[in-house]
Formats: C-alpha cells, structure tokens, sequence
C-alpha cells in the first residue's frame, strides 16, 4: 500500500504516520467496525466517486446494527471524504470509511466504548489483478462457510469477516486466486469479498440475499445495466454442482470491479475464457464508473 498524506479521523485531517489507537481498542479485540470499501475514478470530468452517498448509507445501516452512534451523517462523511481525496491529490483510488469502537470496554459489552470514525484513501489498482481482469481468474469451493443470516450477513462488519480471511487464505495457499463460499445449507453464497453471478443459456443468475450474500452496490449496479442492456437477470438459489455446469461465472464488488472466473475447482469454465456476457457486464461497469457511459449520472459524485 502506497500511504496518501492524510486520514481523515473524526472530523480533521490527520497526517497518515499520525492515524492511531490504543492498543486496548475494543475493534482490535473483538472486531466490533463496520466499514466500507468506495472506489473514485478519473473521468473525462474529473475525479468522481462511485455511488458514495448509498455506500455512506449503508455504513451507518451496519454502525445502527451494532448500537454505535452516528456522530456524523451520510452528508458530513460524503463531504469529508470529497475533501481527503482532493487533500491527498488522488484522481482515483480506493475510499475506506470505517466506524469502530475504541476505549471505554475491555469485556464482551461494548456499552462505554468510545465510537471512532475515520476515512482512508489510497491509490489501488485491480484487487484480483490486472491479468485477471483481462483473462479471468481461478476459484476453489471453500471449506469456510458464510455465517448464518442471524449474523447480519448484510451489515458489513469487520469481525464476520473472519471466515473470509480464512477462505481467501486456503485458497492462495492452495494454488487458487480466490475462494467461493456456501451458506450453512450448502448452496453457493458469495466470494470470500464478491457477489457471484452464473450465466446458463444466455440467462445471467446471482444467489438472493437470503443465500446469506451481502447486498452488494455494485451487484446492484451490474444487474441494472444488464436488464436495461437487454439481458435477463434472475436471482436464485445454486449448488455447487451448477457451477461446473453453467457458460461463464464472474464475480462483482467495489474492489473486485467486474472480474471474469475461467476455472473452479479445477473445472474449465465454458472455453476457459471470459464469455461474450461476462465480457459486456464488464464493459458496461467499467464505462459507467469512469464517466464513459451516461446511463446513470446519479451513480457520479464529483470531488
């Protein structure tokens, strides 16, 4: 990670050596924080920041999910997060606003924490790399389960990430550039940090929410520019075995972009290239986000 000159940290910009915790920091202890992952993009008019008002909106759905305080709104996080990209020179790059719990608690109840806001920027290119953008990249079926519905898949915590970090880890470890992980009833759910979509006869498909998937802004964003490209778009239940048997796989999510999937478990997908569908999902992405494509100008925030 390349450091930017500034974090902002409850209302002031910070310099990056400076942005720190106490060690007793109950989110280090028991992963109380909920986050955000915001992309901003170079466009033909200027920086601007994809969807940034409902990922804010959603970060402080996921603090009222955990009883944490909203010291500031969508508006002030919106505006701060404009300002630190503008004060640390960054025409595009990664936004990570976070929410978590600091001194005030060492047990499991949190009551007396002090809630801490920050937001931090940094340039960063293709989260599953650029040849896998390109050519698409290799997954496994994780060992790693999803946590069950009743542990707000929905609200984007730090501390049920966990599993993930488990998923993503035996999944390089084993040779794969990314694991695929069930729900607790077996059927398929997500990436270990991505939607899934499966395309069968021209049908694209994604699991439901209920699947235990998070309700991803940029699956949201790609299911829209699909149906309104003329495609049909559906959401249902999978299992594993669908996976061998469908045209083309590719995952979705704000550091993920739109990145294609040639082989899981060892299993070529279609011709083991991206697919004509996966490879117009990308496309219509990736020109929306960098201001190419006017669909959607709403989906643009201007720093």
């Amino acid at each position: 990670m390349e450091p930017t000159k500034y974090i902002w940290l409850d209302g002031e910009m910070v310099l990056w050596d400076e942005a720190k915790v106490h060690v007793l920091t109950h989110a280090i202890h028991y992963g109380t924080a909920v986050f955000e992952g915001i992309r901003a993009y170079e466009t033909p008019q200027g920086t601007a920041v994809f969807r940034l008002t409902e990922h804010m909106d959603r970060l402080l759905r996921s603090a009222k999910a955990y009883h944490m305080d909203a010291e500031w709104s969508v508006e002030d996080l919106t505006k701060a997060t404009k300002e630190l990209l503008a004060a640390n020179e960054l025409e595009g790059g990664y936004v990570r606003p976070i929410k978590f719990l600091e001194l005030g608690a060492v047990g499991l109840n949190p009551a007396n924490a002090r809630v801490r806001t920050a937001i931090i920027t940094w340039r960063w290119g293709a989260y599953l790399g650029e040849e896998g953008m390109l050519n698409g990249i290799r997954v496994a079926v994780s060992s790693w389960r999803r946590f069950p519905m009743d542990v707000f898949p929905n609200a984007k915590a730090s501390g049920t990430y966990i599993n993930s970090i488990l998923a993503k880890m035996e999944a390089v470890r084993n040779g794969y550039d990314e694991a695929i992980m069930l729900n607790t009833d077996g059927k398929i759910s997500e990436g270990s940090g991505e939607n899934i979509f499966i395309i069968r006869d021209g049908k694209v498909y994604t699991p439901p929410v209920s699947a235990g998937c998070l309700d991803g802004i940029t699956r949201d964003s790609v299911v829209r520019l699909l149906v309104e490209d003329g495609y049909e778009v559906a959401e249902k239940t999978f299992s594993r075995s669908d996976l061998y048997y469908c045209d083309e796989v590719f995952f979705t999510g704000t550091a993920a972009e739109v990145t294609p999937v040639r082989e899981v478990d060892d299993r070529v997908v279609g011709d083991g290239k991206p697919g004509p569908i996966t490879k117009r999902a990308q496309q219509l992405y990736l020109d929306t986000v960098r201001g190419k494509l006017h669909s959607h100008p709403e989906w643009l925030e201007y720093v």
